[in-house]
């Protein structure tokens, strides 16, 4: 196998991403079968993660046991970290433990890359800063093949805080790499510099953008990573910017919303969205375990 790692959409080749999908969905009918796998057997997969999570680290644990390999969570609050310790170093003694994959998610941008550079151990960016969240992408990927199969064509409209989102920065990757046209919508305090050379269009105005849209997929106001106010209220965010059914009703027949979560209702998702019909929000959680399966079994074994 040539790669050691995932680090993000931008190094993974179409070809990578659907080997990734088409193994997931795999994984999926196995976990909706009920059945478990030995192919990480005698494997060991850390869990490090420098900011909290509840859908991402819990995902991934998951996935490992279903594989077969043990798994060691490390809380960096009560860690050698506390003490000094470099990620550098923390990184080298989980090699001389003998770990196979180290599932890492930290607030600096390029910090997995450089945790990569050092280890023998594959390593897998769970999210680095405001950089990528690959399995994330793959998750949502993989939602939206299992329900419309191909995605040729295909309108997703990505709204909300897209400054502050590395979901939103693997997400149009992954969706353009699938044929996807992709268009991001945000308040110009929120939209970064620059997203458009990702291969997305651009709009400040939801209700022009969600026109027609086949994937609405909003995203959570990041408050923790702001450091002034960005918009005026939670009630003028969710007049403007809110996934609402009646905005819904300008979407195409077989529209399907996704959220990363976790979700702020009546904040960018209106709570009857979010439980309705149209929502896939559930799906993508167990999804996101058969996707990490997938990563994990195919960067372990050497099938990519």
């Amino acid at each position: 196998m040539n790669r050691k790692d995932i680090l993000g959409i931008k190094d993974l080749t179409r070809a990578e991403v659907n080997e990734i999908l088409s193994t997931a969905s795999v994984m999926r009918d196995m976990i909706d079968r009920g059945e478990k796998s030995s192919s990480l057997r005698g494997k060991n997969v850390t869990t490090l993660f420098y900011e909290n999570s509840t859908r991402t680290r819990n995902s991934f644990e998951t996935a490992a046991k279903n594989l077969g390999a043990s798994t060691t969570g490390i809380s960096v609050a009560t860690s050698s970290v506390q003490k000094g310790e470099t990620l550098v170093d923390t990184g080298m003694t989980l090699d001389a433990l003998k770990t196979d994959v180290i599932v890492i998610r930290h607030s600096v941008a390029g910090s997995c890359r450089l945790l990569a550079g050092v280890v023998k151990a594959s390593v897998i960016n769970a999210g680095d800063g405001l950089n990528e969240h690959p399995s994330q992408a793959l998750l949502d990927g993989l939602t939206a093949v299992r329900h419309f199969g191909n995605l040729a064509g295909k309108k997703v409209v990505i709204v909300g805080d897209i400054k502050h989102s590395r979901v939103a920065r693997s997400d149009v990757r992954l969706f353009g790499m699938l044929g996807c046209r992709v268009t991001v919508c945000a308040p110009y305090s929120l939209l970064p510099c620059g997203i458009d050379s990702l291969g997305c269009e651009v709009e400040t105005d939801f209700d022009s953008a969600i026109q027609a849209a086949n994937i609405v997929l909003p995203l959570r106001v990041q408050r923790e990573r702001m450091d002034g106010a960005y918009f005026s209220t939670q009630e003028e965010y969710h007049k403007y910017y809110g996934v609402t059914q009646k905005r819904l009703d300008s979407c195409a027949d077989d529209y399907i919303v996704m959220h990363p979560g976790p979700i702020n209702r009546e904040s960018e998702i209106a709570g009857d969205v979010a439980d309705g019909d149209h929502s896939m929000i559930l799906e993508q959680v167990t999804n996101g375990v058969a996707v990490r399966m997938a990563m994990l079994d195919l960067l372990v074994n050497g099938r990519m």
